[in-house]
């Protein structure tokens, strides 16, 4: 498969920006998926609607995480900023990519105090402060 004149001239415009190879690829990849998703339409005959139903469907329908969402989106700004010299209006009312809630990873005093009292050997002395007179872990 031949490489799209298109993404040869977006290749080109990152390495003279001095992007990293890593964002250049996935820039690439990102702008191609866009292109082939609208039916191989080339970008400059779309704009804002198509960027906005594209980084919905990539929430919506393939459940991507956010920060693969931000890179299309970014990918998507760079092209037509950079590579077609288009001034795109601000995007609204995009579905964004839900981000994962971190919860925490927290003992309770009582699993810390079961997880020590099952300590024995050596790993009982990496506990113990280096030997500073500490007698069990459960006095730390």
């Amino acid at each position: 498969m031949p490489k799209s004149l298109l993404l040869d001239q977006v290749r080109e415009v990152l390495r003279l920006r001095h992007y990293s190879i890593r964002t250049e690829e996935a820039y690439v990849q990102a702008i191609r998926r866009f292109i082939l998703f609208h039916r191989k339409r080339h970008p400059r005959e779309m704009g804002v609607d198509e960027i906005r139903q594209y980084l919905t469907y990539l929430a919506i329908d393939l459940n991507v995480t956010a920060s693969t969402q931000n890179v299309a989106l970014c990918a998507l700004l760079f092209l037509y900023r950079q590579v077609l010299a288009i001034d795109l209006p601000f995007i609204e009312n995009i579905e964004r990519a839900k981000r994962p809630k971190r919860v925490p990873v927290v003992f309770t005093r009582e699993e810390v105090r079961r997880v020590l009292e099952n300590i024995h050997g050596e790993h009982l002395l990496m506990l113990n402060k280096g030997g500073k007179g500490v007698k069990s872990p459960l006095e730390l």
